[in-house]
């Protein structure tokens, strides 16, 4: 009993497991700001009109579109 608590109070375990969600939470931010920036070289005016207007949704929609797209060429690739 007591060594399952002393497993599940391991420092280094735990360090583990905030470095994973770290480098998982910099990989989503990288992939949001390569597809932001595609966007933006892409298609200026829907950016441009996002930013002018304050409606974020055609900009969101765009972002989803564009990482869906790239997801899927790299899964047929795969």
């Amino acid at each position: 009993m007591t060594e399952d608590l002393a497993e599940s109070l391991d420092p280094e375990r735990g360090a583990n497991r905030v470095t994973s969600v770290a480098v998982l939470i910099g990989i989503v931010a990288a992939v949001v700001a390569s597809a932001t920036i595609w966007l933006v070289l892409t298609d200026p005016v829907t950016v441009a009109n996002a930013v002018n207007e304050g409606e974020v949704s055609p900009l969101v929609r765009q972002l989803a579109d564009i990482i869906y797209n790239a997801l899927a060429g790299l899964l047929a690739y795969l």
